[in-house]
């Protein structure tokens, strides 16, 4: 399994790769994994506000349907338009092309309160 060592992760398995003021959102190869094929993804408008742990969208698979979590507070900068049409690739390329939304952060600090690669691979290893 994956874990890139420059992202850092939630305990609900999003992960988030901080670009200055920017932090893109993903859900990592475990969670991929573990909902099964990915049918459905519903995000947030650009500008909509999103806060810390909180749900800021659902994801559908075959298994389950699961809420999305921000791992940081901002405003939605971007949103991958790929996945209204394609949500597949959530599977195939979970940390690259499979992206989510891209946040400008509010509170860059609450990077600091998130995983590390290290300590997410002991939590799902």
């Amino acid at each position: 399994m994956q874990v890139p060592k420059n992202l850092w992760y939630t305990e609900e398995h999003e992960w988030v790769k901080v670009e200055g003021e920017i932090a893109t959102i993903g859900i990592t190869e475990y969670a991929q994994g573990e909902l099964g094929d990915v049918v459905f993804v519903e995000l947030p408008q650009v500008g909509a506000k999103v806060q810390q742990m909180q749900a800021f969208g659902t994801i559908e698979a075959v298994k389950a349907v699961s809420d999305l979590f921000a791992p940081v507070s901002g405003e939605v900068a971007e949103v991958n338009a790929l996945l209204s049409d394609q949500p597949e690739v959530v599977n195939q390329d979970p940390y690259g092309q499979g992206w989510m939304i891209r946040i400008k952060m509010s509170v860059p600090q609450e990077v600091k309160k998130l995983l590390s690669a290290e300590d997410y691979e002991k939590k799902v290893g």
